[in-house]
Formats: C-alpha cells, sequence, structure tokens
C-alpha cells in the first residue's frame, strides 16, 4: 500500500533533485564568469530525467545480475552527464559563460522548481484528504 502511495511521487521528487543540480550548476557558472579559462557547464535536463527514472532503453548498458550490484547514476547527477556549453562569442580569456544566458536558465530554472514543488504539495495534500475520507 505504501508503495503504491511512493510510486506517484517517484518522478517529481527525481525532477526535484535534478532540478537543484541543475541550480548548482548554473550558480557555478555565474560564479565563474571572470575565471580566465573556465568552460560553463550544462544539463541535459529530459535525458537524466529519463535516467533517474528508469525510462533509458537498456541497449549498451550492463545488465544487473544480483541486487547488491551497484546501479550507475552517473548521467542523472554525476560529472558524466555534464555538457560543456556552447560559447555565443569568443572572449580573450577563453571563458565560456554567458551572462544573459546563464541568468535566463537560472530564472527559468527557478521557476520550474517551484511548480514541481508545488505539484508534490498538492499530491500530498490530496493523498493525506483521501487518508482522511474528506471531499
Amino acid at each position: 500500500m505504501i508503495n503504491r502511495l511512493t510510486e506517484t511521487l517517484n518522478f517529481q521528487t527525481e525532477a526535484l533533485v535534478l532540478r537543484s543540480e541543475r541550480q548548482r550548476l548554473i550558480a557555478s557558472n555565474i560564479a565563474n564568469a571572470d575565471t580566465p579559462g573556465y568552460v560553463a557547464r550544462e544539463m541535459d535536463f529530459a535525458s537524466a530525467l529519463r535516467e533517474a527514472t528508469g525510462q533509458v532503453p537498456t541497449a549498451g548498458r550492463l545488465g544487473v545480475t544480483t541486487g547488491g550490484h551497484l546501479q550507475p547514476r552517473a548521467g542523472a547527477r554525476g560529472e558524466a552527464g555534464l555538457k560543456y556549453a556552447t560559447a555565443a562569442q569568443t572572449n580573450l580569456d577563453r571563458n565560456t559563460v554567458d551572462m544573459d544566458r546563464e541568468r535566463a536558465s537560472f530564472a527559468d530554472n527557478s521557476v520550474k522548481y517551484e511548480a514541481t514543488l508545488r505539484f508534490i504539495n498538492g499530491s500530498v495534500r490530496t493523498m493525506l484528504d483521501a487518508i482522511k475520507g474528506q471531499a
């Protein structure tokens, strides 16, 4: 019974964690805007979410034969899932951070993070009302 309740929230929980990681990544890019040679990083959110929720095709991935084997999650939250952002313009110090793009990404990700939180809160409230028997 508890598994059924938590399964409905797993997708949104993974999305919230990934949004948080993306926010940290964007903040790191902004913080290093004046660092010579810094290359901005970006996360492919859609593919990271597919991998985190187990919706990635298994072709080319190692199978897990025993429950004790470790599941690789590098694409979701590790360095391997990060990509380099393409430079909008060339700089003499070879820094690829575009502050306009980073600010827009930060604002967009913040709005989506808040929406995910509201969705989770609404789902929990609906479940609690169903448990209590309220309409």
